[in-house]
């Protein structure tokens, strides 16, 4: 997966847990866990703005580009 998901680390800076997160952004704890875990293939602008707004934060402390390992190759 060449994006990453960082959200358990800005929740970890921020001391705050999936729930407190997942009612703050009104979002199923289940779609949120899905997120944290990388398993989302894709992720709304709001949802992505309201995740910013209750962190404090930039989606880039977020979402992190990693390479897949063929592409490094070339």
């Amino acid at each position: 997966m060449a994006i990453m998901v960082n959200l358990d680390v800005m929740m970890a800076k921020r001391k705050m847990s999936l729930g407190e997160l997942a009612q703050k952004v009104d979002i199923t704890m289940a779609n949120l866990s899905i997120l944290k875990n990388n398993k989302a293939r894709a992720v709304r602008f709001s949802t992505l703005e309201a995740i910013c707004k209750a962190l404090d934060c930039q989606p880039g402390d977020i979402l992190e580009f990693v390479p897949d390992r063929e592409e490094d190759a070339l």
